[in-house]
């Protein structure tokens, strides 16, 4: 008799991740608990020897999880990370953070956390409601970088705003409507760089808490950018050298 694998667990208390750079990057991470490690034959020589490691067929492996996984042959089963103390961004003197204003497709949220890591940016805030969870397709497309970049979850975007004003950052809202192009910007050392959601936009009452309101250089009669390319763009314009 084939042994049977469950499907995803339902437990908020645990994750999955699949794909080889999330795996390794959270098998690399000191503070993440890995719970199950499933692998392929032909994913072993990626990871080194672990008891946690379970060998499967890719059929079993495909059937743990959601169908459009794609997972190249590995998955993992663990919990959350832990935040990092809000307030060690106070000690923050000069970086870029990255605010995500609602912004929901896990795609988006994947490639802008992995944009951030590579770019050196401080770290990604986002709203408690109105995000993605923290794994599965998001990790995938983070690639590694969900488990290296500081992260963190709010309730109250508007408050936390609030909070790093008074921690010394200056808040830059990105948005088509902008008075100013963010590449003629003259700006602080410590910014938060928030990005509205998919559609959307900025909302209200976040415009209301900018310090500034930004635009990119694009196309009057095509401004429209994908949320994660506009995010890379606008960090590489305020990390890249003078």
């Amino acid at each position: 008799m084939k042994k049977r694998f469950p499907k995803s667990s339902q437990d908020s208390c645990r994750l999955w991740l699949w794909g080889t750079h999330a795996c390794l990057a959270a098998l690399q991470n000191p503070k993440r608990q890995c719970y199950r490690l499933f692998l392929t034959e032909g994913a072993t020589k990626e990871f080194p020897p672990s008891p946690k490691a379970q060998i499967v067929d890719p059929v079993s492996l495909s059937r743990m999880l959601p169908e459009s996984a794609v997972h190249q042959g590995v998955a993992m089963e663990v919990a959350p990370l832990s935040e990092p103390p809000f307030h060690e961004l106070r000690k923050k003197e000069k970086g870029v953070l990255i605010i995500l204003d609602q912004v929901t497709d896990p795609y988006n949220v994947g490639a802008i956390i992995r944009t951030a890591r590579a770019l050196g940016a401080l770290g990604v805030i986002m709203t408690d409601r109105h995000a993605p969870p923290l794994g599965g397709v998001l990790a995938k497309a983070a690639s590694g970088a969900l488990d290296q970049l500081p992260l963190w979850k709010v309730t109250n975007l508007a408050r936390t705003l609030d909070e790093l004003k008074d921690f010394g950052f200056w808040t830059v809202g990105l948005d088509e409507r902008g008075d100013q192009i963010l590449s003629h910007s003259i700006l602080p050392e410590r910014v938060a760089l928030i990005m509205g959601a998919e559609g959307e936009g900025l909302r209200r009452l976040t415009q209301e808490k900018c310090d500034y309101l930004v635009k990119l250089p694009t196309d009057s009669a095509f401004s429209t950018l994908n949320v994660s390319v506009a995010t890379a763009l606008a960090l590489y314009e305020l990390t890249r050298p003078c």
